[in-house]
C-alpha cells in the first residue's frame, strides 16, 4: 500500500475514533448547554449542537442538511482523487490531507446521525466566546495549517532548486 494511502488511513481511524468518542462522552454524560468550567475565564467544556456550517451559518435553512451533506461527500471524493494523484514523496502533504479528510468525516457522520454536529470545545476570553468547535472541526483547521505550510515550504524548495 503507498504511503500516502497508509497516512490517510492510519489518520482518519485515530481522528474518527477520538471525534466520535468524544462526542459520545460528551452527549451521554452532558445536557443539551451545559458547560463545565476547566480554565475559569478561557475553556469550558460545553454541549452545543450546530445545525449550521462554520459559525452557525445555514443553521436555520430548509435544505441545509442535504447541501452540507452533499458538500462533504463532493470534498471527500475531491480529497481522495487529489490524493490518488500525488507521488510518495511528500507525508506532509499527505498528513494535511487526512486531517481534513477525517474532520470532514467526522462531521458527516454526525450530519448524517443527528442533522447537526455536536460541538463542545467552548474557548473564551472572560465574555468573548469563539463559537464551539469539536476535534473534527480542529482536525480540519490543523490539517489545513500543516497543507499550507507543507504547499509553501515547498514551493520555496523548488525555486531554491
Amino acid at each position: 500500500m503507498p504511503q500516502r494511502y497508509r497516512i490517510l488511513l492510519i489518520t482518519s481511524v485515530v481522528v474518527l475514533i477520538l471525534d466520535q468518542w468524544t462526542k459520545w462522552l460528551i452527549d451521554r454524560h452532558l445536557d443539551l448547554h451545559q458547560s463545565l468550567r476547566v480554565i475559569e475565564n478561557f475553556f469550558h467544556i460545553t454541549y452545543v449542537r450546530n445545525k449550521g456550517a462554520s459559525f452557525g451559518m445555514l443553521a436555520d435553512s430548509a435544505v441545509r442538511v442535504p447541501l452540507f451533506v452533499t458538500v462533504a461527500v463532493i470534498a471527500l471524493a475531491g480529497i481522495l482523487w487529489y490524493l490518488h494523484r500525488q507521488a510518495d514523496d511528500r507525508p506532509y502533504h499527505h498528513l494535511g490531507l487526512a486531517m481534513i479528510f477525517a474532520g470532514a468525516a467526522g462531521n458527516l457522520i454526525d450530519r448524517l446521525r443527528f442533522g447537526e454536529v455536536i460541538d463542545f470545545i467552548d474557548v473564551h476570553w472572560y465574555q468573548h466566546h469563539w463559537p464551539a468547535f469539536n476535534v473534527a472541526d480542529s482536525s480540519i483547521t490543523v490539517g489545513t495549517c500543516i497543507l499550507l505550510l507543507e504547499m509553501w515550504l515547498f514551493e520555496r524548495r523548488q525555486k531554491s532548486s
